[in-house]
């Protein structure tokens, strides 16, 4: 799946939620399938407000493991932080990556960034201590 995305435009993260809950439906169980939706959407979400730029959606599946990435073009490296207390639903999207996700990174590229996360067949609500690529 591969979607091309308008900055700021919110209404494409319920469109790449349903089409990755039918990308995912004959492949992966619903627990992982629930959290890679939500995952997705909280990567893309930050994507789309925080680049000031277009985004790039992929999401990959294989032998029942998913792989996601949102590409923008800024350099900006996004950082996980836990939400102050005027921001009570913003904020917490790395977090929950972190938290959720089998592995997580951030790759750069010239112009630009992608943030992934893989999910396998039977992933988890708990996590690794992981750490993003440096490169």
């Amino acid at each position: 799946m591969h979607r091309a995305l308008h900055h700021a435009d919110l209404r494409a993260v319920p469109e790449v939620r349903r089409a990755l809950r039918a990308l995912l439906r004959p492949c992966l169980a619903e627990e992982p399938a629930a959290t890679a939706k939500l995952l997705a959407s909280e990567v893309l979400t930050n994507a789309l407000i925080h680049s000031g730029h277009d985004a790039v959606f992929t999401a990959i599946v294989h032998d029942g493991h998913l792989r996601v990435e949102v590409r923008d073009f800024t350099g900006r490296p996004p950082r996980p932080r836990a939400p102050r207390p005027h921001e009570a639903t913003s904020g917490r999207g790395l977090l929950l990556v972190e938290a959720l996700a089998a592995d997580w990174g951030v790759r750069r590229h010239g112009v630009g960034k992608t943030v992934w996360f893989e999910l396998g067949p039977a992933d988890k609500a708990s996590a690794h201590d992981r750490q993003p690529d440096a490169a």
